[in-house]
């Protein structure tokens, strides 16, 4: 008898999330990218981007919007939309920022991507977004399949810093169209 299909659902984040949120956070950079990125470069960018205190900031900001997904009871993933102005190359029919977005590998393959990017699409309209873009590692191919398979485009790129080391990502944007 195959899984039953986990019980999903999402929230925004509160500041009583901050110490959950950054163990998440940084467990699921750390699995994304560690393997491929010197570990002195990797330490950097955790201990700088990571954090309860740092995630009890982001939370509370009025320029970021935070989305948690729980599946089966477990915080499964989150999202976070940032606005701001977005580089060149992406349009700028009202804009926000898909600045995180990561899920935990125990749910990967479990439909928990699916159902966190939809309600990342819900919020990002409610709140008046005309496009939806976001950063993605050049070396990401699976992101990169995923973000195309949920209607986003290539747009050019700019540069991530991991720690002091400059990285290229591939800027991806959809149209949030009703």
């Amino acid at each position: 008898m195959p899984d039953e299909p986990p019980i999903v659902t999402t929230r925004y984040a509160t500041a009583a999330d901050a110490r959950a949120l950054a163990d998440l956070a940084a467990r699921t950079f750390q699995d994304t990218f560690a393997a491929d990125n010197d570990p002195a470069e990797m330490a950097r960018h955790l201990a700088s981007a990571y954090g309860e205190d740092q995630q009890g900031r982001e939370i509370a900001d009025a320029t970021i919007t935070t989305l948690l997904v729980d599946a089966d009871g477990a915080l499964a993933g989150y999202a976070q939309l940032r606005r701001g102005p977005p580089p060149a190359g992406v349009p700028r029919e009202a804009p926000v920022e898909l600045w995180r977005f990561y899920v935990d590998r125990a749910w990967h393959g479990r439909g928990v991507a699916q159902v966190l990017m939809q309600q990342v699409i819900e919020v990002a309209r409610a709140a008046g977004a005309g496009t939806l873009w976001l950063g993605v590692w050049e070396r990401n191919p699976r992101a990169q399949a995923f973000y195309r398979k949920s209607g986003f485009t290539d747009v050019g790129a700019h540069v991530f810093m991991l720690g002091t080391e400059a990285q290229t990502d591939r800027l991806f944007a959809r149209p949030l169209v009703p």
